[in-house]
């Protein structure tokens, strides 16, 4: 084998290897039962940023973690959900834990990751919250990527003392208040064949007119979420009239709750796939002014779990018929 083959071998295997190193959890399907196995894997160090934080079980893991002698810090959003928080905040700082309120520059702290002994990195889309585990549509992804673990617990350490940071994007990292804009419309932007987007929120102009074009350009593009008090209707009739294909789930009905945020592009298309999935909204408050984190994927396994699980969605949900 030649010099450069062999090069270009390992750096082959180092790009797989990297893009390899996460582990996608479904909820409600999975349970919150591997959250908190991987909170107490813990055996030195847990980095916790948490929007809103209304679970005992959890609570109480950390405690324990704390009293075994394990450094434990969480930052947990005061703009928003300071009422909420605060029994937490009581709890932690009670049992030992290092509590931090999160930096008042933002709009919100709405990032949601557990990093674990400086190795492994869980980023959800889920708040720590019991009551909506049983319905609602959220996921985790636990990743191992050492960049990425690295430049998380960077800002962590910033946010924790309220620091200035650029956080970096490091192997797929996508943060807001600095990027996430500009990297989300991108992948929107550059989708050729299919788009699949499952949000929360749909309020930034740039996203819906971004999705309006991907459809005018051919793409087949689909989006579901949650509706009870038609508060997407403008923007649901834009995109519905442009072609994209819009279903909805009503929240009084029990069935799903839609909370991810996931948008899957270019699915079976070899070289072109990729998937988005973290905290992030699609509202300008969400993408240029909340902290927020999510990351890009683009390993078979994890766009098939993604792929499959959306189509699920996409078929449970009801088609918007657009009001006049």
């Amino acid at each position: 084998m030649s010099f450069r083959i062999a090069v270009l071998s390992f750096a082959l295997s180092l790009l797989a290897t990297a893009s390899q190193a996460q582990t996608i959890y479904t909820f409600p399907d999975d349970g919150f039962t591997p959250v908190y196995t991987f909170i107490n894997s813990a055996t030195k160090t847990l980095d916790m940023t948490m929007y809103e934080l209304v679970d005992t079980t959890a609570e109480a893991d950390l405690v324990a973690l704390a009293k075994k002698g394990i450094v434990v810090r969480v930052i947990l959003d005061q703009n928003l959900e300071l009422s909420s928080n605060t029994p937490a905040y009581n709890t932690l700082t009670a049992g030992g834990v290092q509590v931090h309120w999160a930096n008042t520059t933002y709009h919100a702290t709405h990032q949601k990751t557990i990093t674990v002994d400086g190795s492994s990195s869980m980023i959800l889309t889920a708040n720590l919250t019991s009551e909506y585990y049983a319905e609602t549509r959220d996921f985790a992804v636990l990743d191992t990527n050492s960049s990425n673990v690295s430049a998380i617990e960077s800002t962590f350490n910033k946010d924790f003392t309220n620091a200035t940071v650029t956080p970096s994007k490091a192997y797929s990292l996508i943060w807001s208040p600095t990027d996430s804009s500009t990297d989300l419309l991108a992948i929107i932007n550059a989708a050729t064949h299919n788009l699949t987007v499952e949000s929360e929120e749909i309020s930034d102009s740039a996203i819906v007119t971004a999705m309006e074009n991907a459809a005018a350009r051919g793409v087949t593009v689909k989006l579901i979420m949650t509706n009870d008090d038609n508060e997407y209707e403008t923007e649901f009739n834009a995109l519905a009239a442009a072609g994209v294909q819009v279903v909805t789930y009503k929240d009084s009905t029990k069935i799903l709750y839609i909370h991810a945020k996931v948008t899957l592009a270019d699915y079976g298309y070899s070289g072109a796939e990729k998937v988005f999935c973290g905290s992030e909204n699609y509202s300008l408050d969400s993408l240029t002014e909340n902290r927020e984190l999510g990351l890009t994927m683009a390993t078979a396994a994890i766009l098939n779990t993604f792929d499959t699980v959306l189509t699920s969605d996409f078929a449970g949900g009801t088609a918007w018929v657009p009001t006049s």
